[in-house]
């Protein structure tokens, strides 16, 4: 046997009082959420779901979503996490796709309605026959949404002892979806050694407090596999508290840090910024930053290239260096890692993690080696315990994507001689210019070293006589005065001529994915 579930069994039988949750005011122990998940698995048995089926959930970072997930792979079921903003024919698609046969969806704010969204896909789809309203007021009975089952009343009697069914190493675990930007979404098979390996190696690159306290600020969403690996996952293992926060604001990050002693944080790089942007607005004394400080041992960034001067800010702040990691929903996701404990540079995303073999790979396959005095570059290849099964239903995309165990990226990087890597750019988001090609955060970084400019992403736009032209979208610091063709002028002082930005556009906002990432896709309309 061999269930994901026990990282949440284990600490249920080995720290039983220990704070496994924090969520406003409410505070739950280790035991408690695994008797609630223990009922979820109980509920789904009786109502028909046997070992491999797929169980749909559609929750924003609140208790539900911890309790549906262990509750499901208790029940030997296969879990879907649903991204919250999904329209009700995302929502149709994802579940017709993976054929979901139960949904627990939360209800949502009047802002966020998931709830009538995720029923309104439910009943359009054929062969999902459970649906559990999971409501924004706990303990509720009673669905606002007419039709729906409230997850309290569907608990109500329900065990709170369930014996886990037994899987093997290789059974899928977990369907995560990617985003589609090169067509529609596609699911990532992720077993339950994939993510236990990953959650267990994430969990041990973690700096121990002096103290031996371990509260994670869990912001980065559960639905995504950033989040479930390096916090809900790797947190377990630790037996940590989780501190939920279902929407990232930078004040109210701070003032979670500030209250509940956080002492570890992982998130994307426009949450770092939106961290020092709060610090800056703040009136003086508004946050105790030497306690946060004080208490914050580590910092990750991934699911987006780190500019090298936020970092800088950050620590500079904060007293903590920020750790970059990399990897995608196909790989479980952490493939490398650039820990100071052993080494690591600026702007690298580190060396391959434990178990994991990286090369560098041209487009048909062949690795990339070093000539001479010339660094390799070349498409990421990714081959161990962390890659994915395959994607759902997809034989002809496995076999253009997966050979001999090898995974290939999408990902463009150099490797220096000491095997560090330095992500270049998505292949897919570069820009060829005038037959050169230009990777965008290489021009990113560059602005970003501009003192008036808080935040940029390059991308590349139509051109009738390059093909494409280099665009930056900029957001400048509060107060600036900055020009487009003062901030071309700069820019072409420090960039080779194809590489500088031709245009500029300010913006006070960015679209970003509910995770973080900057929508490039929308930038370039």
């Amino acid at each position: 046997m061999f269930n994901l579930s026990v990282l949440l069994e284990d600490g249920a039988r080995s720290a039983p009082e220990k704070e496994c949750l924090v969520f406003g005011d409410l505070r739950l122990n280790y035991a408690l959420t695994d008797m609630i998940a223990n009922q979820v698995a109980d509920l789904l048995v009786s109502r028909g779901i046997r070992p491999g089926d797929r169980v749909a959930l559609a929750s924003p970072n609140v208790p539900y979503f911890p309790f549906v997930y262990f509750g499901a792979l208790k029940a030997g079921a296969v879990v879907v996490p649903l991204n919250v903003l999904l329209t009700p024919r995302e929502i149709a698609y994802h579940l017709e796709d993976s054929g979901a046969k139960a949904l627990f969806a939360f209800t949502g704010t009047p802002e966020l309605p998931l709830g009538p969204r995720a029923y309104e896909a439910f009943q359009q789809t054929d062969g999902c026959d459970i649906y559990v309203d999971l409501p924004a007021v706990p303990g509720a009975t009673e669905s606002t949404i007419d039709g729906a089952e409230t997850f309290w009343k569907a608990l109500e009697g329900r065990s709170g002892e369930f014996e886990s069914v037994q899987t093997s190493a290789e059974d899928t675990a977990v369907i995560i979806y990617t985003s589609g930007t090169t067509g529609k979404p596609k699911g990532a098979e992720l077993s339950h050694n994939n993510l236990m390996m990953n959650a267990i190696g994430s969990a041990k690159l973690v700096n121990a407090h002096p103290e031996g306290r371990d509260v994670s600020l869990v912001v980065l969403p559960l639905f995504h596999i950033f989040g479930q690996t390096v916090m809900l996952n790797a947190c377990l293992y630790r037996h940590g508290t989780m501190v939920l926060m279902p929407r990232f604001d930078g004040d109210e990050a701070l003032r979670l840090m500030e209250k509940e002693g956080v002492t570890g944080f992982a998130g994307v790089p426009t949450m770092y910024w939106g961290l020092l942007n709060a610090v800056q607005s703040a009136g003086a004394g508004e946050y105790d930053l030497e306690g946060i400080a004080a208490n914050m041992v580590d910092a990750v960034s991934g699911g987006a290239a780190l500019p090298g001067r936020l970092a800088e800010d950050f620590t500079k702040v904060f007293g903590v260096g920020i750790k970059e990691g990399y990897g995608l929903s196909e790989t479980s996701p952490v493939a490398s890692f650039n820990n100071p404990r052993v080494k690591a540079k600026t702007g690298s995303i580190g060396r391959p993690v434990w178990g994991v073999e990286m090369k560098l790979i041209d487009p048909d396959w062949n690795e990339v080696v070093q000539e001479e005095d010339r660094e390799p570059v070349g498409e990421i290849a990714v081959r161990g315990h962390l890659v994915m099964k395959g994607y759902h239903n997809r034989p002809e995309v496995n076999a253009e994507v997966i050979r001999d165990g090898w995974f290939r990226t999408g990902d463009i990087a150099r490797r220096d001689e000491e095997g560090f890597y330095f992500i270049i750019d998505r292949s897919k988001d570069m820009i060829i210019r005038g037959g050169y090609n230009v990777y965008p955060r290489e021009v990113e970084e560059v602005l970003m070293t501009h003192d008036a400019v808080s935040l940029a992403a390059v991308v590349g736009v139509p051109h009738d006589t390059h093909g494409e032209e280099v665009k930056a979208f900029v957001i400048p610091k509060e107060g600036s005065d900055l020009t487009a063709d003062e901030l071309v002028s700069w820019s072409k002082e420090r960039l080779a001529g194809y590489k500088y930005p031709r245009e500029v556009e300010f913006r006070t906002e960015l679209p970003m994915t509910s995770t973080g990432k900057i929508l490039k896709r929308e930038l370039r309309g």
